[in-house]
């Protein structure tokens, strides 16, 4: 728990356990996700709890039932929270329904609000727009059958509980409490957006993506203002992840020195659907900001001829060598705070010049013992793109197996660079190999 003497948003939580929960324990919701949930007594299986359903209640929102998911052709439940008889570490023990059947299907109502579908993962912006955070967990006080929402937790710990990868937590959760946290979507769940009432002093961490999507529904002050405190590798994944139209309200904040930064962070082809979002002119002008060669690189992309996978290729990737330990692999991830979403592989490489011997897929990294080596771990031969491959030989390679990301090589199989799908198969017209 942070301390109770400090009164800033991330850290203020209860100063006592409001009447009638004393003697509390607090839980997270992650922890409770896809827990087992079986009939008291005879241990009958009913389901796994998909999310938990509160009701918006003051000073905090207050629980009302499971809601259980049984998938296609089953109908959903709602098991009241009066039904349900204890927390087990491996099961939630519940009360038959009545007569035996099931519990009724779960209907919205007004007032509701789920944790998996309304909270976890959503946008948290400050009042004055500067400042974002996003949801990992949230946390929850339990006492004698009664439960309450009490904190919402920004830290990496909540996505790694998520995925049962606690192993890999160091650090402490960071904790805001409901009182600060006002639901702008419990009505409107279109929005995916969740308001802080008082503003905020940490650096923007959230992905790139879902900033874009932030950035997007705020007035034009107030995403300038957000947009200027960014840098540049922030500032560039926006612009890469933004919608056309918020492209060009976003690029009129740059100045020519930002733009050159942020263009630094760029790819190739990146810059080239950037500016092939842009008007004419500004395409132009913004294309001077770039050194001759580069600008030719662009250029030869955005007119669509033969380009060369080494002139698409970006060099943002992660390579170790074949005895590097996945504890250690996981520990520079965390230290360097890249962006997890755009992490898909690790390559296993050789020597100065990065000779390819493997590749690891992250979700395979995530789930190894933390002292396994990634020689153990990694795929061979790899699948890659020769360094003079063209454009239409990239597009094959993507449409046949599928890959986010492929390496490209030298004729010594160096590693030189990758190129990413979503660059590489942007308006390609995909033919499938038979």
């Amino acid at each position: 728990m942070n301390n109770a003497n400090d009164d800033s948003p991330r850290a203020a939580g209860l100063r006592a356990p409001p009447a009638g929960y004393e003697g509390y324990q607090l839980l997270c919701f992650s922890k409770l996700l896809n827990r087992r949930v079986r009939i008291d007594k005879t241990n009958q299986k009913n389901g796994r709890l998909t999310d938990l359903v509160f009701r918006l209640s003051e000073p905090y929102p207050e629980v009302v039932g499971i809601y259980i998911e049984h998938g296609k052709g089953y109908p959903s439940e709602l098991i009241p929270w009066e039904r349900v008889a204890r927390l087990e570490e491996e099961a939630i023990l519940i009360a038959p329904a009545e007569g035996g059947g099931p519990y009724p299907r779960f209907v919205d109502q007004k007032g509701w609000i789920l944790l998996n579908e309304h909270l976890m993962g959503q946008t948290i912006l400050d009042i004055d727009g500067r400042r974002t955070e996003v949801v990992n967990d949230v946390h929850l006080l339990y006492s004698k059958g009664r439960m309450i929402l009490v904190h919402v937790d920004i830290s990496f710990n909540g996505f790694l509980r998520k995925w049962r990868l606690e192993r890999f937590i160091s650090g402490k959760d960071q904790l805001i409490s409901w009182r600060y946290v006002q639901p702008l979507s419990v009505e409107d769940h279109t929005k995916d957006v969740v308001t802080l009432s008082v503003a905020r002093e940490q650096a923007l961490e959230l992905p790139s993506e879902d900033l874009a999507d932030a950035l997007e529904v705020l007035s034009g002050d107030e995403q300038q203002a957000m947009f200027a405190a960014l840098d540049p590798d922030k500032a560039a994944g926006v612009l890469v992840e933004a919608e056309p139209r918020a492209k060009r309200q976003l690029i009129a904040f740059l100045s020519d020195e930002k733009a050159r930064l942020v263009f630094q962070k760029l790819s190739v082809p990146q810059i080239a659907g950037l500016l092939s979002d842009l008007p004419h002119q500004k395409a132009r002008e913004l294309l001077k900001l770039l050194s001759p060669t580069r600008a030719g690189r662009v250029q030869a992309v955005m007119d669509n001829t033969d380009v060369l996978a080494s002139t698409l290729m970006g060099k943002r990737f992660l390579a170790f060598t074949r005895q590097t330990k996945v504890g250690e692999v996981m520990r520079s991830l965390r230290m360097a705070a890249r962006d997890h979403r755009n992490i898909f592989y690790c390559y296993v490489v050789a020597g100065e010049e990065q000779t390819l011997l493997g590749v690891v897929d992250l979700r395979e990294l995530v789930t190894a013992p933390e002292d396994s080596t990634l020689g153990e771990l990694m795929i061979s031969p790899v699948v890659t793109a020769p360094e003079d491959a063209l454009r239409e030989d990239l597009v094959a390679l993507f449409a046949r197996y599928q890959f986010r990301m492929l390496p490209v090589v030298d004729s010594r199989d160096h590693l030189q660079g990758v190129v990413r799908y979503r660059d590489i198969m942007r308006g390609a017209r995909i033919q499938f190999p038979d």
